[in-house]
């Protein structure tokens, strides 16, 4: 019998001062029984420095297909795909035929050295691509629980979040922007 995915409900005070949103996002999220909690957190803070209305959650580690995170316009078109980890140049490749922004979010131990091996694949790519400090966001993933509030402020491309069980920071690293 397959695992079921564990659901968070978490309740998001958001104040980006970079892009001027602000906004409470009451976010349900399932985390696919073989995602660590480090990476449910790495798709939180992708999300929070892309909030916006139209901004989903999609079926992520459940379908390649699919990037973790995405935008659509109101009339259907692609706006934004979201890649949370470490993925294959060819993907982005694909993805960037696909959507009009493209961003990557890399975070684990690894990150670096994925960087370093991949970077001349991803320099004529239309995409960006950005780093989330491991230490940083294995402190974030400390602070989870199953329902939980926080409060995170984004500014100057850091997000401090504060939630009852303790403060941490993470710093936004633009490794390639377009």
């Amino acid at each position: 019998m397959a695992l079921k995915p564990t659901i968070y409900k978490l309740k998001i005070d958001l104040s980006d001062m970079d892009r001027a949103v602000y906004d409470t996002l009451n976010l349900t999220i399932a985390r696919h029984p073989s995602e660590t909690l480090e990476r449910m957190m790495a798709r939180v803070m992708a999300y929070c420095f892309n909030a916006s209305e139209q901004l989903v959650f999609c079926k992520g580690l459940s379908d390649s297909d699919e990037p973790d995170i995405w935008q659509h316009s109101l009339g259907g078109e692609l706006e934004l795909w979201l890649d949370v980890g470490e993925p294959a140049a060819e993907r982005i490749k694909k993805a960037t035929r696909l959507a009009k922004s493209v961003k990557v979010y890399c975070f684990n131990s690894k990150a670096s050295t994925w960087w370093e091996l991949n970077q001349n694949s991803f320099a004529n790519l239309p995409a960006s691509i950005f780093q989330l400090p491991w230490p940083q966001i294995q402190a974030v993933a400390a602070l989870v629980e199953r329902t939980m509030e926080l409060s995170i402020t984004i500014s100057d491309s850091s997000a401090y979040v504060a939630t009852a069980r303790g403060e941490c920071e993470v710093n936004l690293r633009p490794l390639q922007t377009h």
